[in-house]
């Protein structure tokens, strides 16, 4: 498992680094990707949604937003 540490970064640049991160991972990877923007909490869900990567998590720990995704079996 991989982490990402996004936190301080505005839309788009999370999930653009999140989108990096998982391509160097292997199909079935998970990365937990740490997070302030509350723009997340709809950017993320709506990312997986449209490249088939799987939000397996999604919660907030105080003022930082914490998702775990697993890769897609697709490249």
């Amino acid at each position: 498992m991989s982490v990402l540490d996004v936190k301080g970064l505005k839309c788009p640049l999370p999930v653009l680094r999140a989108k990096r991160a998982l391509a160097a991972l292997a199909p079935g990877a998970v990365l937990d990707v740490e997070a302030t923007d509350p723009a997340a909490l709809k950017d993320f869900p709506a990312f997986c949604e449209m490249t088939g990567h799987v939000l397996l998590e999604s919660r907030a720990d105080g003022d930082v937003l914490r998702f775990r995704i697993r890769r897609s079996e697709r490249s």
